[in-house]
């Protein structure tokens, strides 16, 4: 880790606002619309600082970059309609992926993080896993999901939060958090599974939250990187991570107490937030990203709440397979 992190958060906040604000009018919340560009490290003055190029893959999806090395989390790509945004809502939408779209964004990842095993975070893990060997980080449930859809035991790591997993370029921290309440103070399909032999999922109610997880990836003598699935937390949990770059789940109701502030105090008050899982993602994945009515007044109420309590931090909007360099 650096031992000047004012100097990285300062450098990594002025090339982020650099490149939005010379994009958007001075009315409009801040929305990046170009990559952020690399530039020397601000410790060193040379070109030696490590970077990482991110990807925005739709609802809390991303695709990094270390080098010549992949990573994924949460790809979503398959993007089919469940009534989700189109009521009525069809549990019993039966489990598909669409391999073009995922060959077309997923690259050759050697590595996928999973937060939660719901339909919209899971569903082409599998898919990924069997076609490129990409080893599967998850629950236990993400672990028994993924036997059960015929992914080799091999390839597959459960974790539980704490874990420092060493890769090399770069290493990541696996952090315990939970799942996002409904009006109803529950959520959709919740439970585990745990037991081997469990049947192939085939709809969407069989792949349930499965417990949560978050992961801060740090690519040494560069940036760290946080990265939510859901936008609930255990704010003891994020003591000492201090992300440079966090990558927050736009809360689906105000069920959860204080959400920005406590969330933005507890990572330290990162230089940059992108705020994720506003996109609709029943829809193609193409700019720009289509945003429901109720969560467009979401996030513009999530933007405020964060320029509120953190006016320093710059607020990132990212679009589709938009490379962006930190």
């Amino acid at each position: 880790m650096s031992k000047h992190p004012v100097d990285r958060r300062r450098f990594l906040r002025t090339a982020a606002a650099g490149t939005a604000m010379a994009a958007i009018p001075a009315t409009a919340a801040p929305v990046l619309a170009a990559p952020a560009a690399a530039a020397p490290s601000p410790r060193t003055g040379t070109g030696n600082r490590q970077t990482a190029t991110l990807r925005w893959l739709g609802t809390s999806g991303w695709r990094i970059e270390v080098g010549a090395r992949t990573l994924l989390i949460d790809p979503y790509l398959s993007r089919y309609d469940t009534g989700l945004f189109r009521p009525p809502f069809n549990p019993a939408t039966e489990l598909k992926v669409d391999p073009t779209a995922v060959a077309a964004h997923a690259g050759k990842a050697e590595n996928v993080f999973v937060t939660h095993t719901h339909w919209d975070h899971f569903n082409d893990v599998p898919h990924i896993a069997r076609t490129t060997g990409a080893r599967v980080f998850g629950t236990l449930t993400a672990y028994h999901l993924g036997l059960a859809s015929g992914v080799p035991s091999g390839q597959l790591s459960p974790v539980k939060g704490g874990e420092v997993l060493e890769f090399g370029d770069y290493f990541v921290e696996v952090v315990s958090a939970l799942h996002s309440r409904n009006p109803s103070y529950s959520m959709a399909f919740p439970g585990v599974r745990t037991s081997p032999g469990i049947p192939a999922p085939v709809t969407i109610a069989d792949l349930p939250e499965g417990d949560t997880l978050c992961y801060q990836v740090t690519v040494k003598d560069g940036p760290k990187m946080f990265f939510m699935g859901a936008s609930d937390f255990v704010e003891r949990n994020l003591d000492g991570l201090k992300p440079d770059v966090a990558m927050l789940a736009l809360p689906s109701t105000g069920n959860t107490h204080d959400y920005v502030p406590r969330l933005i105090e507890a990572l330290d008050r990162p230089a940059v937030v992108v705020p994720v899982h506003w996109d609709n993602f029943e829809t193609p994945l193409q700019n720009p990203p289509v945003v429901a009515p109720a969560d467009a007044d979401k996030l513009a109420a999530f933007e405020a709440a964060i320029r509120q309590v953190a006016p320093r931090t710059t607020i990132l909007r990212p679009q589709y397979a938009t490379p962006y360099t930190f």
